[in-house]
């Protein structure tokens, strides 16, 4: 997800008029600016959805689990270093672009361990300082670049692994413990150069800018000794020498890491809690992506979002609270979100709000796309039930009107086929029947989760009505609900079968002892079962 874009999304049991009317909304934003806004989804599309994308050719917007802001949402610090690097190396990046702390990887861009300031004063420092100073296989070429010198016997391309010593006095002391891939740090003695090179050294290191004379060069190309003249005193060669080794050699591997589609509260807490004050955002096998840190964190990061079908937080997506809502569409009662700065609502008790969404069409002057005209009328004949629920108004069959002349698709025809692709209800489990087709209200101090199941007649309620009473009573208790209903609402009888559970003096109460009860008329939920149902909590 990118900050710069806009998702378009529905409910976290999106129908074909959410799942329709997000893609249509979406196509009528690009037309002025183009790829900016993303059809999003946060639940599976149901099989009545799935045959209208087919029919129409589309795609299903994308899933989209959570809006709350992640790690891939943030600029990232990209800059990383190989582990064979030399450490003053490393520690010349890090100074010139102000960094604490260096990721480091291997040859396939696997984060291996990171060097830290800390790290670098370590490795300075000597934390034995009558440890015997070594150089690891090294390129003759980098060890002059390191120590600033000039190459003056190029003996060998590349020196091996070998002590190094400082040689003030005692040289035959020096000289009894040296081996041909030994390396030697003198000043101005050339009888002390000549002997190093006699005794076999593998490289000569003439420091303090002491003068490199003819014998002695002469010497070291007969011994095959390489010589080297820098004007660092011998304290500091010896120094730049330990800095000299690989990066793998200085580097913590403890490295806290996070990936991409990590929460910033989780990564916050990550680079809080780790001694480097950072973490490295890895992906798949470990491959290094970047580095985060404590002033990375500290950016104001929301996602942007319009909402549509919906305008409830029980019904939005996860993460909604610390997203920028830009726009909400609905056509359902006023729900519960709030927001910190004026948004633009659309609220209108039409039977859709793919109706909603093809009014907009007409009022810019722009046709859309012949799939998705079929689309939004996928949608208004799903929500509507092909015309026959009460919420039905002219606007909506209007709007149906126009859709179908730009598809040339008979609404007659194909909505009936539209309805029936998402009745078949014996290949469902009870759980998900119940659930696929949910909202939750609050009515009067009651949390109340109402389901409706579209059928084409009374028999299915009927014929598995224990079933669904003990199905309800389950997710009455998963969800923490006052009381569950079901709706199983026959589109072709004007009329709704109810089930619900609840505690025993509510279902007394609400006369719903003996079920299913038969509620003629009752076709739509938000306009015909909450309105009545919610004067019934009033009064309990």
């Amino acid at each position: 997800m990118e900050l710069n874009n806009i998702y378009i999304i529905g409910h976290r049991q999106p129908d074909t008029d959410s799942i329709c009317s997000v893609i249509g909304y979406a196509e009528l934003r690009n037309r002025t600016e183009p790829g900016r806004y993303i059809p999003a989804r946060c639940g599976e599309v149901n099989a009545e959805t799935e045959f209208a994308l087919r029919k129409f050719n589309a795609e299903a917007p994308v899933y989209i689990a959570s809006v709350e802001p992640t790690v891939s949402d943030i600029p990232l610090d990209t800059r990383s270093i190989r582990q064979d690097v030399p450490t003053v190396d490393v520690a010349d990046l890090m100074d010139t672009y102000d960094m604490r702390n260096m990721p480091i990887t291997d040859e396939d861009e696997t984060l291996v361990g990171l060097v830290s300031e800390y790290g670098l004063a370590r490795a300075y420092v000597r934390k034995n300082p009558r440890e015997q100073l070594s150089l690891i296989p090294m390129r003759l070429e980098t060890l002059a670049r390191i120590l600033d010198a000039r190459t003056v016997v190029p003996a060998h391309e590349t020196l091996g692994e070998g002590r190094v010593y400082t040689v003030i006095d005692a040289l035959h002391v020096t000289l009894s413990r040296m081996t041909p891939d030994d390396i030697a740090i003198v000043g101005d003695n050339e009888p002390a150069q000549l002997a190093l090179i006699s005794a076999g050294v593998a490289a000569l290191i003439i420091a303090e800018g002491a003068p490199v004379g003819e014998r002695v060069i002469a010497a070291a190309r007969t011994r095959g000794a390489s010589v080297l003249a820098t004007t660092l005193d011998a304290f500091s060669v010896g120094k730049m020498i330990s800095l000299s080794l690989p990066a793998r050699m200085i580097m913590e591997t403890d490295v806290p890491t996070v990936r991409l589609e990590d929460s910033l509260e989780y990564a916050k807490g990550v680079v809080s809690n780790s001694k480097f004050r950072t973490a490295c955002v890895v992906g798949e096998g470990g491959q290094h992506i970047g580095l985060i840190s404590r002033t990375t964190l500290m950016q104001d990061v929301q996602k942007a979002v319009i909402l549509l079908d919906h305008n409830e937080y029980s019904q939005a997506v996860d993460g909604i609270e610390r997203a920028d809502i830009l726009e909400i569409i609905d056509h359902h009662r006023l729900g519960a979100i709030s927001t910190l700065k004026p948004v633009k609502f659309l609220n209108d008790p039409v039977g859709s709000t793919s109706t909603l969404v093809t009014n907009k069409f007409i009022e810019a002057g722009v046709e859309p796309s012949p799939s998705t005209a079929g689309l939004l009328l996928a949608g208004i004949l799903s929500d509507t039930m092909v015309m026959k629920l009460s919420t039905t108004t002219p606007v909506d069959i209007r709007a149906a009107d126009y859709l179908a002349e730009i598809t040339g698709v008979d609404p007659a025809e194909f909505g009936p086929e539209l309805i029936q692709k998402g009745m078949d209800l014996d290949a469902l489990p009870k759980e998900e029947l119940l659930t696929r087709d949910m909202k939750r209200y609050n009515l009067f101090g009651r949390s109340i989760m109402v389901s409706q199941v579209m059928t084409s007649s009374f028999e299915f309620a009927e014929t598995h009505a224990d079933e669904i009473r003990a199905e309800l009573e389950h997710l009455r208790a998963t969800m923490g609900v006052d009381c569950f209903f079901a709706l199983f609402t026959n589109v072709f009888a004007n009329a709704s079968d109810l089930f619900a559970a609840g505690d025993e003096g509510c279902i007394t109460k609400l006369d719903l002892r003996d079920q299913p009860v038969r509620l003629e008329g009752v076709m739509s939920r938000k306009k015909d079962f909450i309105p009545k149902f919610g004067q019934m909590f009033r009064q309990l």
